[in-house]
């Protein structure tokens, strides 16, 4: 049979052995391997958010003519709204007992949930990681201007590979080293930074090149930091479906996967606004560090470096394990391999002009997880997702399509409308930019609706011959 049709997966003895090669893919976590305490969550989700790219989400606040403190509260909202819901998404880990793409199939459909994850999952995980070996590549050549910068992302995906491939265990225990090791690191860098930023106090300014309005201006940033986390929603329970199942277990896992995510996105958000307020125009964002860290800029980009393994770590093992919930006949190694690869090659060709693309990655993945998050969060507190019977659902090919996908889909298509994109504005957007980037909002309301009508209804579309959808390995 084939591993992702086992629903109650063999006891492998994997428990919490650091240098084995993790032995389960996308099966359900037998009761005898689970392992690890709720606070390790803490720490996974607050070393992958020590990390230089929410800094330059915190640049922007000044090109939209935001105030210090308009800027701060758009950052704490922002991030507070994503963090909770990454939350509730973590505990879903804990007592199910499978990955969040696997969670999914639930309310779309085996294949159903196939589009999504394939663009969403795959496409979110290989991007990711490619933006972060590009900060990190670029802080390598700027502590040794002689390596290029081929060198410096194939070095940094190779190690990232053979983390990721050892995978659960071994994530979770670099991660809590990490954890330490990046507070120290930014604590120097954000102290460093600001005490040589001349706009510490920047205030509102209507001739800022992106200005929009101060409401729409506001809204738009709140939106980047929130996205930032939009992109994890579909990765959330990968990395707490080994803890023990019980409600205080998983309830506690949602409060510190809340806290770790909240926390850093606040603090390097601000961080990266300051910097932001005296970054030169034009500037790269690993130059700006550089020059407002002054003698420090070595450290600085040390930790920049350290902080794309602890978040490359998560995207590369993520986009592998959305590779097998594919039903693609390759091992979790493979996929991993595989998911590196494309990563490398990606960051060759985004290297240059980096911030812009960054962003437009960032926008259009979290447009479409965003109706994605809305169902896989009602499937799960109203839809009967709970029921410890319903987990063998996850893994019956014959469930092809339900009503979860439309729900989705429509979320995105009713959203189109308010996109915000450099090479694409949705005819709302260019009517009333003064109303800011609501797409996330809108798109997770109509999900819900759509969802809220159509969850009691029959399934969409079931197979009347299972036997023809099953494959083994």
């Amino acid at each position: 049979m084939s591993e992702d049709r086992a629903t109650d997966a063999e006891d492998r003895h994997y428990r919490s052995k650091v240098s084995v090669v993790e032995p389960y893919g996308v099966e359900h976590i037998p009761a005898a391997e689970r392992h690890g305490s709720p606070s390790s969550q803490f720490f996974i989700w607050f070393a992958a958010g020590m990390n230089f790219p929410i800094m330059v989400l915190g640049f922007a606040a000044v090109s939209y003519g935001l105030s210090l403190t308009a800027a701060v509260t758009a950052i704490v909202l922002g991030s507070l709204v994503g963090a909770i819901v990454q939350g509730v998404l973590a505990q879903m880990g804990a007592r199910l007992g499978v990955p969040q793409q696997v969670q999914s199939r639930g309310p779309l459909g085996f294949f159903g949930n196939f589009l999504p994850v394939a663009y969403i999952n795959v496409f979110a995980g290989i991007g990711w990681a490619a933006v972060t070996i590009i900060l990190g590549a670029q802080a390598l050549r700027h502590l040794a201007p002689i390596i290029p910068f081929w060198l410096s992302a194939l070095v940094l995906v190779t190690v990232q590979l053979v983390v990721a491939v050892f995978g659960y265990n071994m994530i979770h225990l670099l991660q809590k080293i990490l954890s330490f090791v990046l507070f120290v690191g930014f604590v120097l860098v954000t102290l460093a930074s600001v005490s040589h930023s001349d706009a510490v106090d920047f205030a509102a300014s209507r001739a800022a090149p992106s200005y929009i309005g101060a409401i729409g201006g506001w809204i738009t940033f709140a939106g980047f930091f929130m996205s930032f986390l939009i992109a994890w929603w579909p990765f959330a329970s990968d990395y707490s479906r080994y803890l023990p199942d019980d409600r205080t277990t998983a309830a506690k896992a949602g409060v510190y996967t809340l806290a770790g995510n909240f926390v850093t996105l606040t603090w390097l958000g601000v961080a990266g606004a300051l910097l932001g307020g005296s970054a030169v125009a034009g500037e790269e964002p690993i130059a700006a560090l550089a020059r407002l860290t002054g003698s420090w800029a070595p450290v600085a980009m040390i930790i920049v470096v350290l902080s794309s393994f602890s978040q490359n770590f998560l995207n590369i093992y993520g986009g592998a394990i959305s590779v097998q919930t594919l039903r693609i006949p390759v091992s979790r190694r493979t996929a991993v391999v595989a998911i590196c690869a494309t990563a490398y090659v990606v960051s060759l060709w985004a290297g240059a002009g980096f911030e812009a693309k960054f962003k437009n990655f960032l926008f259009l993945g979290a447009y479409l997880i965003a109706p994605f998050g809305a169902v896989l969060l009602l499937d799960y507190l109203v839809g009967g997702r709970k029921d410890k019977g319903r987990i063998a659902e996850l893994y019956d090919e014959s469930r092809i399509l339900d009503w979860g996908f439309v729900a989705w889909i429509v979320g995105v298509i009713v959203s189109i409308p308010f996109w915000n994109l450099s090479f694409f504005h949705g005819w709302v957007t260019e009517r009333h930019p003064e109303w800011g980037d609501l797409t996330y909002f809108v798109g997770f309301a109509t999900a819900t609706v759509v969802y809220l009508i159509s969850y009691r209804l029959p399934l969409l579309w079931q197979a009347k011959d299972r036997s023809s959808y099953d494959s083994s390995e």
